[in-house]
């Protein structure tokens, strides 16, 4: 039996730390001497030190005492640990970024920047982004529909930013959680009731019409009559109960070219993600040039 002296000078750490742990349960000592004092057996030696590595990872205390207690707890510790350093180090990146940011502008840039910088936690959160969107879209979607739309319409901020998409992201987030006051966001006409679409099904099927026309964005072929367009028209002409005419897609061009825009939404989001994919907007807009240029004819 070693005294609390002993297995710290075996140890090689002091009677303090051996204490600590002592008290929080993690070093049971093996017995009391006569005189009150902990006495530790051998293994207390191995089980320290399994305790100093694990605090030298920077595990918190109640982690090393779930390790130490449970078999399998220490693979579930870890990927604890890593997700919290990943968000951390994505959290520096995104302030490093932001940093370069303000120092690469002149002087008359930076308190804007400052404002806009200032609106954002880092790493920034979507919520915002996310809630915009759930105001825009019309009432009574169905939620696995609501969820689609915005997974594909909000941009994932990286994790390993440049100074330019920090910016982009701030102006978006700015743009999606400061709206004008008294000013309200204009809809399309498909959110309207008066108008006979079911905006369920239009928002459904737009989700395939514009993976279609992205594949042609990305191999950069014009905007054309086709697949794609075909998709598109029909999506509208069946949430109306109505078939794909000629005349209703002459109908449908005045109306789309008619429609709000949130052409500046787009166009941060593309940065913000640096992508190569098209963006919705953009698919959107491609897809109603194909729908102009057919019934131009």
């Amino acid at each position: 039996m070693w005294s609390i002296g002993e297995l710290a000078e075996h140890a090689g750490v002091t009677v303090k730390t051996v204490r600590f742990y002592s008290d929080r349960g993690l070093l049971p000592e093996a017995v009391r001497s006569s005189g009150g004092h902990r006495r530790y057996g051998p293994e207390a030696l191995d089980r320290l030190r399994l305790i100093r590595s694990l605090r030298g990872l920077d595990l918190p205390v109640p982690d090393v005492g779930r390790v130490l207690e449970q078999e399998d707890a220490l693979e579930d510790v870890i990927a604890g640990q890593l997700r919290e350093l990943g968000s951390q180090l994505a959290a520096l990146r995104w302030r490093e970024a932001a940093l370069h940011l303000l120092q690469d502008c002149t002087p008359a840039e930076r308190a804007d920047r400052l404002r806009l910088i200032g609106g954002i936690t880092t790493p920034p959160s979507t919520a915002p982004l996310a809630r915009f969107w759930r105001g825009w879209l019309p009432a009574r979607l169905p939620a696995r529909v609501v969820s689609s739309i915005i997974e594909l319409a909000v941009p994932q901020p990286p994790s390993d930013p440049t100074p330019a998409q920090v910016l982009a992201f701030a102006r978006l987030h700015a743009f999606a959680s400061t709206p004008c006051p008294g000013v309200v966001q204009p809809q399309p006409a498909i959110h309207q009731p008066d108008t006979g679409y079911r905006p369920a099904l239009v928002y459904e099927g737009l989700i395939e019409a514009y993976a279609l026309a992205s594949a042609h964005m990305r191999a950069q072929r014009a905007p054309h009559e086709g697949e794609a367009l075909d998709c598109f028209v029909s999506v509208y002409a069946q949430s109306c109960g109505t078939r794909d005419t000629p005349a209703f897609r002459s109908r449908l061009s005045g109306q789309l070219a008619a429609d709000p825009r949130l052409d500046h939404y787009w166009q941060l989001t593309a940065e913000v993600t640096a992508s190569t994919d098209p963006t919705p907007g953009a698919a959107h807009d491609w897809l109603c040039a194909a729908l102009d240029a057919q019934t131009a004819l």
